[in-house]
């Protein structure tokens, strides 16, 4: 099954041009670095769906955050804390 997690985009790390944007997005306070090709309109504050290190949608804060409560009460967070990128 293909899983997208909600995240906050805390920072733009990479701005090559309009289109190809790399940032930093906190997963309940797990950092990841994911790619912004596909929501070129996403910008820092707002929440994305990341599937395989991919922005794929936008949601509201409040999806993300049904969401992710979901994930920790089933301990799928756990799995992303375990692949950690180091800052």
């Amino acid at each position: 099954m293909c899983l997208a997690i909600p995240g906050k985009i805390k920072e733009i790390t990479v701005q090559m041009d309009e289109t190809f944007r790399m940032a930093k997005v906190s997963f309940d306070g797990i950092f990841k670095e994911v790619n912004l090709y596909m929501v070129p309109e996403a910008k820092i504050g707002d929440y994305v769906l990341v599937h395989v290190g991919v922005a794929i949608g936008i949601v509201s804060e409040e999806e993300a955050n049904t969401t992710l409560n979901y994930l920790k009460q089933i301990g799928e967070l756990e799995e992303l804390k375990d692949a950690e990128t180091p800052d």
